[in-house]
């Protein structure tokens, strides 16, 4: 079983189209890099992913539940960090957690007992009592991650998470997921258009105005390409549009 299958999903928004005829897989415990430029559509295919609305044409399926057919299953088992920052900023990084947990129907003892394991485990136990707002944007960023696993979700899907952040903070929040991935079995769909951000390992998927382009693991794109280096290779490909 697929952690995420994405079948045949077209989406329009008036006349433009943001998503033409999409399918793609990602296997229980890899970690998956949709890979576009900005516009490219992967916004618009978390949020279908994330049951925001749905796909006017296909299917998507989190671990062989339907979104449009059995949502709370399929949502039960994911996890997602929006692009836009959606922590409660006048509230403490606790209570943001608390509120979430809450939302997913745990009980307040097991709310705080798993929000203490999560920002233990990124490094953020002692600022459990400050402000949202006094955390860096690095720093927010993680413990949005940290809230988006409280549920012990088996999908994770995370959007630009690293954009307008230093290096220094996009590398520690790229090393904590993809480690969560190896020692968790989590599943990971990391949208992204910046190319240092992919190992030569990672199943990638390249998206460009809605259309997928290519599939497979990153380090076969140049060589498929003609091309020397995998940013070459993808300028290349949505310079030209995929033709």
């Amino acid at each position: 079983m697929t952690a995420l299958a994405v079948e045949h999903v077209r989406h329009s928004f008036g006349t433009r189209a943001a998503l033409t005829d999409v399918s793609f897989a990602v296997a229980p415990s890899a970690f998956a890099t949709l890979l576009g430029l900005n516009g490219a559509g992967k916004t618009t295919l978390v949020s279908l992913a994330t049951g925001l609305y749905h796909a006017q044409t296909g299917d998507i399926r989190v671990f062989g539940h339907s979104l449009r057919r059995e949502p709370l299953a399929a949502l039960a088992r994911l996890g997602v960090v929006f692009q836009t920052p959606t922590l409660d900023l006048d509230l403490t990084v606790a209570e943001n957690l608390r509120y979430h947990a809450a939302l997913h129907g745990l009980s307040r003892r097991d709310g705080e007992a798993r929000a203490s394991a999560e920002l233990g485990r990124i490094g953020l136990l002692d600022r459990a009592s400050d402000k949202a707002r006094t955390l860096s944007a690095g720093l927010r960023r993680r413990v949005e991650i940290a809230r988006a696993l409280l549920h012990r979700p088996r999908l994770l899907l995370v959007d630009e998470a690293t954009a307008g952040l230093d290096a220094a903070a996009r590398r520690a929040i790229l090393a904590h997921v993809r480690s969560l991935c190896r020692a968790e079995n989590l599943a990971v769909l990391w949208a992204t258009h910046l190319m240092d951000e992919v190992e030569p390992s990672d199943p990638i998927l390249v998206l460009h105005e809605g259309r997928l382009l290519w599939s497979g693991l990153a380090e076969a794109l140049p060589k498929d390409s003609g091309e020397k280096t995998l940013a070459e290779a993808f300028l290349k490909m949505t310079c030209a549009g995929g033709g």
